[in-house]
């Protein structure tokens, strides 16, 4: 049975202190449970962080405020450098903790919407994950307890509710987790001030500078008849729910087609600030780049032609530097890049572009034939549409602007080996011969695999795996748009990509070197999977991390039962 970590006002006082006590002032007294035990005893944090969602109206652009939810983090107990803020935008903090530390954090929700934190990477246990069944009311908190097992990596953490995920992180409500241990900290990287992250997210501002997304969204949204608004069709034990309809055709065809197809906003922000430059040294930067836009992928690469050294990916350092010409990052996937300007002068500037690739119309143009699609000018019109956005899906446009502005007298070399990786072996994998198979499906304007949509605590028969087993997940992407498949709570190794797109300007910039959460499914693409059901039992889950797609199905549960199951 799971415990759900609710905890009291008056205990959440206590442990705190008078400071937490003037901040939680005025919230409602919550049932308490009982909190988790770790191994027996009572779990005493190395680490512990109260981090509260809340409206703010921050200045993005010239003009008024805009207002936006945002994340805000202060240390209770451990290091003060376990939070940094992120100034200007409104980005949440960045948590940095060490691989072995054991972390409370006790998340207060002062939004008003049903919601919970996700710790995106993390191997963690099922009721730490922060999955839509745990999510707590306006005015509730919730108590995370777990230690940090994953290797030194950029991980995040964003909001998710049922019927309200994509709206919540399009609005602020995601930040960086950044995990350290022994093996990095022996490494020679870029540090201090040039170990930097970038953010990447595209957004839309309409009227008196506010975030545009879609009707009935958003911070300033008035709850309905006293309860939080719908998002885009969900009902409140489904992804999609009884109501859909009636939300699909809210906002018109656009708004359907965002629904659908997923946000394409006209503006790039980088750390949550649009037009964004980023003043550098003539020294090796290493970039932390996480892709946390709802649906738009991206393709990496520098306006002067100058390769991509990724050495980096979702779970942690690779074994050694890989160069690309270009790197490919779908909604919720991170890289790092080693960046070094030491040969440039002062005063060059450079661009990170996003450079043009085959997106939803050319996989239409490429799958109905040329002359089918108007020589390229119905493919045009059809992903302007599609996207809803001026800035469509695989143009090709400027990320962020680099000044080389001061010299640097350190010279810092790139080591050739980064990390030790311990792989899984394919012939281990008790489903080797006979993997489990995810097809996306799409039915009654509903995403889905195997044409099951998301329905809350539902896990079908082929979506139970055993503890301490390795297996081999295929997913099948029959269909014309590209899609981001994320499991929770575990990091997998690709092994391999069949049918991927030739000529479309892509697969070569897909980096399935080391471990990952979060992979990049083209449209008729299979890619295989290895993975690992290790430490804990419990209901996960899996997904489409292009936001409006899980919302509209294309997510479902996996339970990871015990060995062996008692008679």
């Amino acid at each position: 049975m799971t415990t759900h970590h609710f905890i009291t006002r008056r205990t959440f006082l206590g442990y705190a202190g008078t400071s937490a006590a003037a901040l939680l002032a005025g919230l409602p007294q919550v049932e308490a449970t009982p909190v988790t035990k770790a191994g027996g005893d009572a779990f005493e944090p190395d680490v512990a962080l109260e981090l509260t969602a809340s409206p703010q109206s921050v200045a993005l652009r010239s003009g008024p405020a805009t207002p936006v939810w945002t994340y805000e983090a202060q240390v209770v107990k451990g290091d003060p450098a376990s939070v940094h803020a992120s100034p200007g935008g409104y980005l949440g903090p960045t948590l940095r903790v060490r691989r072995g530390q054991k972390l409370r954090v006790d998340f207060v929700n002062h939004t008003n919407q049903p919601s919970i934190v996700n710790w995106h990477g993390l191997h963690v246990p099922a009721d730490m994950m922060g999955l839509p069944r745990y999510e707590v009311k306006p005015g509730e908190h919730y108590r995370y307890e777990f230690e940090v097992l994953d290797r030194a990596g950029t991980y995040w953490y964003h909001a998710m509710a049922a019927g309200h995920t994509p709206e919540q992180v399009y609005f602020g409500l995601a930040g960086l987790l950044l995990v350290t241990d022994d093996e990095e900290q022996a490494l020679a990287l870029p540090r201090d001030e040039y170990d930097l992250p970038l953010v990447i997210q595209d957004r839309t501002f309409g009227d008196n500078n506010h975030l545009h997304y879609l009707p009935g969204t958003g911070p300033e949204a008035a709850p309905a008849h006293g309860s939080p608004p719908q998002a885009p069709g969900m009902g409140s034990s489904t992804m999609g729910g009884s109501g859909m309809m009636g939300g699909m055709m809210s906002g018109g065809m656009s708004g359907m087609m965002t629904r659908m197809m997923g946000f394409f906003g006209d503006t790039i922000l980088v750390n949550g600030k649009p037009d964004a430059t980023l003043k550098v040294a003539t020294h090796a930067y290493r970039l932390r780049v996480l892709n946390a836009s709802n649906a738009r992928t991206y393709k990496l690469g520098w306006e002067d032609g100058r390769p991509l050294t990724v050495i980096a990916t979702g779970g942690g350092l690779l074994e050694r530097p890989v160069q690309k010409d270009y790197v490919m990052l779908t909604p919720g996937q991170r890289i790092e890049l080693w960046a070094d300007f030491s040969k440039d002068a002062v005063g060059t500037q450079l661009t990170l572009m996003s450079l043009a690739f085959d997106g939803m119309a050319g996989m239409m143009e490429s799958t109905m034939g040329e002359e089918m699609m108007g020589g390229g000018m119905m493919g045009n019109m059809m992903s302007h549409m599609m996207s809803g956005s001026s800035l469509a899906d695989g143009a090709r446009f400027a990320i962020l602007k680099v000044a080389v502005t001061q010299k640097a007298d350190e010279v810092l070399e790139l080591p050739q080996r980064l990390a030790t990786l311990t792989r899984l072996r394919a012939e281990d994998a008790v489903n080797r011969d006979r993997p489990r198979i995810f097809r996306v499906t799409m039915g009654h304007m509903r995403w889905g695999f195997n044409g099951r949509s998301f329905q809350m605590n539902e896990v079908a028969p082929d979506e139970i795996v055993k503890l301490g087993t390795t297996e081999v997940w295929e997913f099948v992407n029959n269909m014309m748009m590209a899609h981001a498949i994320h499991l929770h709570g575990l990091q997998f190794q690709v092994l391999e990509r069949h049918n991927s797109p030739q000529g479309a300007g892509v697969v070569e910039g897909c980096v399935d070197d080391g471990w990952e959460d979060t992979v990049l499914l083209m449209p008729n693409e299979r890619v295989r999977l290895l993975m690992r059901f290790a430490d804990f039992t419990g209901s996960y889950a899996y997904q489409c991390h292009m936001l409006e797609h899980a919302a509209m199905g294309l997510m479902r549960d996996y339970e990871v039962q015990p060995a062996q199951t008692p008679a």
